[in-house]
């Protein structure tokens, strides 16, 4: 009788390196475009990524006033800096250094972002995440998680790894009920430090170099880089000098987009009807 085949984990790898495209959006808050630019306009179910980083209060103190969002959830990780927010709903919250917001607009919501500082670094990242047709009018919600609340886990390679969506380790993130099953670290490693990682081999997958640089097989992806992954059901990272990344997986929709500004549903008709639902106050 022979022997049982032992199964391998399949590595992913990059099959694309890409560095962000310099933007601006609100009151022209000046930010960096990770997701959402011409050579990456989406990684289902990922419609955008931004990082805002700036200590030059010009380039952020309009910040992004009142602003409306139907059919997708916009997520909000500070580094640095404080933001104040606030809905037509009557939510209002306060985002400091290291706290998430995960913010489910479903039917519709009207949402302002404002920086309460005047000076300093702002730093951060904003991601958009598509909601699949059934729950694209959903009634909005916020996950709001403070600093203290996302849990900081070692990794056996050296380096603390922050658990926002999905699990590590054992550990479970604070972020739940999304319908595309989100794995969201915060992945900070020393020089000589690893890091691995499995997740669902269906998912698509990316990270993001926000401090140093890091290196997946012979392959380096330095700080300002996105690195688009294959499938499989295993990451393995590495950092000869050190670095600091976000790791970003979730279940792909494999449904029709259409976009307009800050709207995203499924058919052109859908668009229609929410810029008409907007204009009517019904938001």
């Amino acid at each position: 009788m022979s022997a049982a085949r032992i199964a391998t984990p399949d590595v992913r790898r990059p099959v694309a390196v890409l560095a962000g495209q310099p933007t601006s959006d609100g009151a022209g808050v000046k930010l960096t475009r990770v997701i959402g630019q011409q050579r990456l306009p989406d990684l289902d179910p990922f419609l955008m990524l931004d990082e805002f980083r700036s200590d030059d209060a010009k380039d952020y103190i309009a910040g992004f006033p009142d602003h409306p969002h139907r059919g997708f959830e916009t997520v909000t990780y500070m580094l640095a800096g404080r933001m104040r927010h606030g809905d037509n709903k009557g939510n209002r919250g306060l985002l400091r250094p290291g706290s998430v917001q995960w913010m489910t607009a479903g039917r519709g919501i009207v949402h302002s972002e404002l920086p309460e500082q005047e000076d300093g670094l702002m730093w951060g990242f904003q991601l958009w995440v598509n909601l699949p047709a059934r729950d694209k009018l959903c009634e909005p919600r916020y996950q709001e998680i403070a600093p203290e609340e996302i849990p900081e886990v070692d990794a056996a390679g050296g380096g603390r790894v922050r658990v926002i969506a999905g699990r590590f380790a054992g550990t479970a993130g604070p972020i739940s009920g999304v319908a595309t099953d989100p794995t969201y670290l915060d992945v900070a490693l020393p020089a000589s430090g690893r890091f691995a990682h499995d997740l669902p081999t269906a998912h698509n997958a990316f990270l993001y170099v926000f401090e140093g640089s890091v290196e997946i097989g012979e392959q380096k992806i330095a700080r300002g880089r996105i690195a688009v992954l294959s499938r499989g059901d295993r990451i393995e990272i590495e950092s000869r000098e050190g670095g600091r990344l976000i790791l970003l997986a979730g279940e792909p929709l494999g449904e029709p987009v259409a976009k307009y500004g800050p709207f995203v549903m499924n058919t052109v008709e859908e668009l229609r009807q929410a810029v008409e639902d907007f204009q009517a106050g019904r938001f």
